[in-house]
């Protein structure tokens, strides 16, 4: 699914996917981006835990790719 996107999937993006899924795990609903860059901010520090870091890893709309790739249901303000 990644390589399908244009990604290669490294360390960094598999640390973002288990922020994710975590926070899933945690509150049943994929984080909206901030959400997600405070629950990356508090899991990975902070400075994993910016948009802009989010942005570079998983561009476009990182919330929606990740919240995909992590095999999870799109964020609800997602269009």
């Amino acid at each position: 699914m990644a390589e399908e996107e244009g990604l290669t999937l490294t360390i960094e993006h598999w640390e973002v996917i288990a922020v994710v899924r975590a926070f899933y795990h945690r509150y049943e609903m994929a984080p909206a981006m901030r959400p997600l860059v405070k629950a990356t901010k508090n899991t990975l520090g902070e400075e994993k835990g910016r948009s802009i870091y989010l942005m570079q890893l998983f561009p476009g709309s990182p919330a929606k790719r990740i919240a995909r790739l992590a095999g999870l249901p799109k964020p609800t303000n997602c269009l």
